[in-house]
């Protein structure tokens, strides 16, 4: 049988599933400014979820034809049953007997589920239940409920019955992840990648991977990396035996990426996180910092947290939005925050016990908190937030103590696709006057914030961000923000318009 027409059949081929890794989202950024910049995060957020999720044309161009597909079956869709296949190319030949078939020319192998081959030359049989593509080859798998797959490679192999193949010197999109392989193997319960590539980065030549002899991807489980070694422009950095990334939850192989940066306190830094489970809700985390002018500033914690309660030991060095240090050795940390019943209303408990060291300054820290929030409101446009927490604290030095009230109402607002802005009013009792320690806290109560955001253009957004001393009447901070994306990188300006210096930050995207 010979044809140039499409052929529609529930019988030559049967499903082809590629069992592999769930999606995963970029990890989220937090600026470092403490004007309440902050409140506008969500932007870049956005921006970042924007790209990892911008639309796919060959996934549109797979759903239309597959829905073209169901408009001319003549039978209902067995569930039981391989969903019907399409065949579309040049020069068609199908052996009824033997079960032979060839298709040359732009060839299209479609199923009803959205999955796709393609490639110039695709032979197989029906009867042994198997394809093969001896030359280039492009894989598509969109199939709802799945992962989503882009890949091209050579000399691909697969059993459709037994749902095991192979396919050589691959590479393309797995998920959200860019992969390469010298041999990529399939399996019904996972997929085994040979000297594979794991990355974020969608370069031709990606500024950063992830290279593993072995990669094992079980589907909605677990990614299992054996002899990693991350890589930035082909230089490696850091290597590990094996590392396992959970694919049940949000996570990325971010916590790989050193972060560099510059300011004027530190001078040039570096600094790597450091992440490893120990059990159900536990884990260990290091944050390894290097700085010229202060030596090492690393710190370490290890807790638990789970339905809203935590509870976390730390040690090391702890740097605020100005640049000041303060040691812990140790402190712990714990709380419960959670919403009221049915209502609008959310609150948290939280505290902190240890031993604080700023310079010669050294104390007993205690401090204990109740807060209580409000969902947000709008009003006229703007997003409304209310809270307010009653705090105490007591220090053995001195035997500092001092509690009272905290209050703090924020509006933010999109005003289009580019304008966004906010504003903020928070009275703080904690301040330089009566803590010991300079460190995260202002030298005045009440407070007025506001800023706004622009983007320029899909690379580049500015954002401006100052505070206002309410007792003084002296305007105390400006902080004038450039981000620049990178393709797979991103740099950060900041300069501290009050302080007349500088910050530099580097970082891999996504975080």
């Amino acid at each position: 049988m010979k044809s140039t027409k499409k052929i529609l059949s529930g019988l030559i081929v049967t499903a082809l599933i590629l069992p592999v890794a769930g999606t995963a989202s970029a990890a989220t950024y937090h600026s470092d400014s403490d004007t309440s910049l902050g409140l506008l995060d969500y932007l870049e957020n956005e921006h970042r979820a924007a790209r990892a999720n911008k639309p796919n044309p060959e996934k549109q161009q797979l759903a239309a034809d597959t829905a073209e597909m169901a408009k001319h079956l003549r039978y209902p869709i067995d569930p039981t049953k391989a969903a019907p296949v399409s065949f579309e190319g040049d020069d068609l030949t199908w052996n009824q007997a033997t079960g032979d078939f060839t298709a040359k020319g732009k060839v299209k192998v479609t199923q009803l589920d959205q999955h796709r081959f393609e490639g110039e030359n695709i032979d197989g049989n029906t009867i042994e239940e198997r394809i093969h593509i001896p030359g280039k080859g492009h894989v598509l798998q969109f199939t709802p409920g799945q992962t989503e797959v882009m890949l091209d490679g050579f000399e691909t192999n697969y059993n459709y019955k037994m749902k095991t193949g192979s396919m050589e010197n691959a590479k393309g999109k797995v998920a959200d992840n860019y992969m390469t392989g010298k041999k990529f193997e399939f399996y019904p319960d996972k997929i085994v990648i040979y000297d594979g590539t794991k990355t974020k980065c969608s370069a031709i030549h990606p500024d950063y991977n992830l290279f593993a002899r072995k990669i094992e991807i079980y589907p909605n489980d677990k990614m299992v990396m054996h002899n990693v070694k991350f890589k930035i422009k082909g230089a490696t950095f850091l290597s590990k035996e094996s590392y396992t990334v959970d694919l049940k939850k949000d996570t990325t192989v971010s916590d790989w990426f050193p972060r560099i940066g510059y300011d004027k306190t530190n001078g040039l830094w570096i600094r790597q996180n450091l992440k490893q489970p120990i059990a159900k809700n536990v884990d260990a985390n290091a944050k390894i910092v290097y700085t010229t002018k202060k030596d090492w500033r690393n710190e370490f914690n290890a807790g638990w947290a789970n339905a809203g309660s935590y509870a976390r030991v730390t040690y090391g060095y702890f740097d605020d939005s100005d640049d000041n240090w303060i040691k812990k050795e140790p402190s712990l940390l714990w709380g419960y925050n959670t919403r009221l019943g049915n209502t609008h209303f959310h609150y948290g408990i939280n505290g902190e016990y240890g031993r604080w060291k700023q310079g010669t300054v050294k104390s007993n820290h205690k401090m204990y908190s109740l807060g209580l929030g409000y969902d947000p409101i709008i009003v006229g446009g703007w997003k409304l937030h209310l809270s307010t927490s009653y705090e105490i604290t007591r220090e053995s030095y001195n035997d500092a103590h001092y509690n009272g009230f905290n209050y703090d109402a924020t509006f933010t607002k999109d005003f289009d696709d580019r304008w966004s802005g906010y504003g903020a009013y928070r009275y703080q009792k904690n301040n330089r006057e009566n803590s010991p320690f300079d460190f995260d806290n202002d030298s005045y109560s009440r407070k007025i914030e506001a800023g706004f955001s622009y983007r320029i253009d899909d690379n580049n957004r500015v954002a401006f961000g100052t505070k206002y001393d309410v007792d003084d009447q002296t305007w105390k901070k400006f902080d004038y923000y450039w981000f620049h994306d990178m393709h797979c990188s991103q740099l950060i300006l900041h300069y501290e318009g009050h302080d007349n210096t500088w910050k530099v930050k580097w970082r891999f995207l996504p975080m």
